[in-house]
C-alpha cells in the first residue's frame, strides 16, 4: 500500500484522518452534518469546490462547510501529507420553511437509516412535486442527488460497523447492500480503500 492513512473517531461524533505520503484522489463528495478542517502537513493538495481548483501548500489550511461537493485531487501525482478533521454539527435538519423543509426531512430519514429504500417518486407524490423537480431540489441543498447520497451514507455506515468489528460481509448488509461486489466498488470509489483494507487501518489506528 502507498503511503500511510490512518482513521480515528472520537466522541462518536469527530473524526480524525491522518494521511502521509499519499497520492491517493478523492472524487466528488460531500460531508453530511460534519464540518471538514484541514491542513498540509507536506506536500500539496488540490481542492476541487463549484468546479474551481485550489491548491494548498504545507502549512495551509482549507474549510469545507458541510454539504458542499467537492474533490481532492494530488499535484502533479505527487505524494501529500495532511490531517483533517471532520466534527459533527446539528445543522438545518429542523428547518421547516417551505421546499427546503421536504428535502431536509428526506435528507434526515436517509442519515438516520441508510440501509432502507427509499422511493422518490412515493415521497415526492405525497407533496404534489415531480420526482424530477425533488432530486433537483435535493442536489440544490445537499450537494448531491438522493442516490448518490444514500450510497455515501451506506458507506459511512460501513465504516462505522467494520470500526466497531463488524466482518466485511456483515458491514456490508447491514448498512444496505445486497450485493457484495456492489459494496466493494462503492467503497473503494468514496473511501479509496478496500472495506478489508480499511478494517485493517482502524485496528491498527493510533496516533
Amino acid at each position: 500500500m502507498e503511503g500511510k492513512i490512518i482513521y480515528s473517531r472520537k466522541n462518536g461524533g469527530t473524526e480524525y484522518i491522518y494521511y502521509r505520503d499519499v497520492t491517493r484522489a478523492y472524487p466528488v463528495h460531500t460531508h453530511a452534518s460534519h464540518h471538514t478542517f484541514g491542513i498540509i502537513s507536506g506536500g500539496a493538495v488540490c481542492i476541487v469546490r463549484n468546479g474551481e481548483k485550489k491548491t494548498y501548500h504545507t502549512g495551509e489550511h482549507f474549510y469545507i462547510p458541510p454539504d458542499t461537493p467537492h474533490a481532492i485531487e494530488p499535484v502533479n501525482n505527487t505524494a501529500y501529507s495532511m490531517v483533517t478533521i471532520c466534527v459533527s454539527v446539528n445543522d438545518r435538519l429542523n428547518r421547516e420553511d417551505g421546499e427546503e423543509h421536504y428535502i431536509m426531512r428526506l435528507k434526515k430519514r436517509i442519515l438516520e437509516a441508510p440501509e432502507n429504500a427509499f422511493l422518490i417518486k412515493d415521497m415526492a407524490r405525497t407533496i404534489n412535486v415531480s420526482p424530477y423537480h425533488m432530486i433537483r431540489q435535493f442536489k440544490a441543498v445537499c450537494g448531491l442527488t438522493p442516490h448518490q447520497f444514500q450510497i455515501q451514507c451506506r458507506v459511512r455506515r460501513a465504516q462505522k460497523l467494520l470500526e466497531e468489528g463488524k466482518s466485511v460481509t456483515e458491514a456490508a448488509y447491514a448498512a444496505g447492500f445486497c450485493d457484495q461486489s456492489h459494496f466493494d466498488r462503492c467503497f473503494q470509489r468514496i473511501v479509496r480503500l478496500t472495506p478489508g483494507e480499511y478494517k485493517i487501518y482502524t485496528e491498527n489506528a493510533a496516533f
